[in-house]
């Protein structure tokens, strides 16, 4: 395999150097951790982490916010490329190929390898775990996971004559839908619009990949060495996305990720795509009445899993590793996975923790966070391959371009397979 030398630069971080972060020696683990949703998520995390310092007291570990998904796994490898790594961190799911090929991760398979450690991994949803495996092992294991879901406002739907509680099951329902729910002035401008999909970045591209998996396709497969940007459903994923600005049902031009929840929220859009992380956020903050069903499919239900995982780094010491491998436990255990669940949205990664009073009690009060969970069933893992930021940037320009009105979808994809076979070819 060629060897992916610089994910930093890959990522516009040529200049990253490990300032503000902590050195290891200050601490028996040092624990990184994302945060990619509008939610209390640095506040549960040290509370967690301080909890099982408290439990722990022959061991010390230090929480580090390191940003996004892509500057946390970014300052990751730098740490690690420079002797350094955290022991513990929580990383993209889809960056596997990437920390695999850095050789920078232990296999958590070999570390917890005794019949208990074995049914302890058995325990987690089938769907969360088919991005943490490769080529027979285990390499993380999920806890902040989610899949996106529409997001809807009842009181729009109301006011537009809709059954509250029947939100659009299919692309042409949403089409429909939305342009009941599409609201203009006088002037025949729009002051509310029937939807609203990211579609720049790399949250558009996570998102692009629900529609392709409702189209019964998938963008990559399990080897990371495949992807699926050329093909008829990724052909009418790209031009639904097209027909949703030109039947006025969604804003034309690109839509942001970071700003989405928020035109939800200040009425800007009746219905939104985004994470069912959001769902904490959007509890908290809208004043009015809102819903959440699957995401509306082509030819049936679909979506994309994402979030992250949590790694073990190779340059540890055996007790590092122990120690490690029990706070992974104790993370991503009943009681501690419901605290986080509750908090931000997130799906709980196992069965058990639905079992617990407080879930079934959080269930009970805000059904909403179910739909994820019921979502699974129709999910497919999240586009993900080797030296995946540069083969998914081709992905992200393909989408970019169509929607910003400066290619057609057809020659769009057309260009994005040619760069990413052209990448991927080392590795066939």
């Amino acid at each position: 395999m060629t060897r992916l030398k610089s994910y930093a630069t890959l990522l516009g971080a040529t200049a990253l150097t490990l300032t503000g972060v902590a050195s290891v020696s200050a601490a028996d683990l040092e624990f990184y951790f994302p945060v990619g949703v509008n939610a209390p998520a640095v506040e549960t995390i040290q509370a967690l982490t301080d909890e099982w310092a408290a439990a722990n007291p022959q061991h010390t570990v230090k929480a580090v916010y390191a940003g996004n998904y892509e500057e946390t796994t970014t300052k990751a490898l730098t740490a690690a490329n420079a002797g350094q790594p955290p022991q513990v961190a929580v990383l993209l799911s889809i960056d596997l190929f990437t920390l695999i090929e850095e050789d920078v991760i232990l296999p958590i398979s070999d570390i917890a390898n005794s019949e208990e450690d074995k049914e302890w991994i058995s325990g987690f949803y089938p769907a969360f775990m088919s991005d943490a495996q490769f080529e027979g092992k285990t390499y993380a294991i999920p806890f902040q996971r989610s899949t996106p879901v529409y997001y809807y406002n009842k009181d729009a739907f109301r006011e537009a004559g809709l059954d509250p509680e029947a939100p659009p099951k299919t692309w042409d329902e949403m089409i429909e839908v939305g342009k009941a729910l599409t609201v203009k002035d006088d002037n025949g401008n729009v002051t509310r619009w029937g939807t609203r999909i990211p579609t720049l970045g790399l949250g558009g591209a996570w998102l692009f990949g629900g529609l392709v998996v409702s189209k019964g396709d998938v963008l990559t497969t399990e080897t990371g060495i495949e992807a699926r940007m050329d093909t008829p459903a990724t052909l009418a994923s790209l031009e639904f996305l097209l027909r949703l600005a030109q039947e006025e049902v969604m804003a034309p031009g690109g839509i942001t990720w970071g700003d989405t929840p928020k035109a939800f929220l200040e009425g800007q859009t009746a219905s939104m795509w985004t994470s069912t992380g959001n769902l904490a956020f959007i509890e908290e903050n809208a004043e009015f009445d809102w819903g959440v069903g699957f995401l509306p499919g082509g030819d049936g239900p679909g979506a994309p899993i994402g979030g992250g995982n949590f790694y073990v780094f190779q340059d540890t010491t055996e007790e590092e590793r122990e120690a490690a491998l029990d706070f992974i436990k104790f993370m991503t255990s009943p009681d501690s996975a419901a605290k986080w669940s509750i908090a931000t949205g997130y799906v709980a990664p196992r069965p058990d923790t639905w079992e617990t009073p407080e879930m079934k009690a959080y269930a009970e009060r805000l059904p909403q966070a179910l739909v994820a969970l019921d979502q699974l069933a129709y999910a497919e893992r999240e586009f993900a391959t080797f030296q995946r930021a540069k083969v998914t940037q081709y992905l992200v320009d393909a989408i970019e371009s169509v929607v910003t009105g400066n290619a057609e979808p057809a020659e769009a994809l057309s260009k994005a397979q040619e760069g990413a076979d052209k990448v991927l070819g080392d590795y066939q």
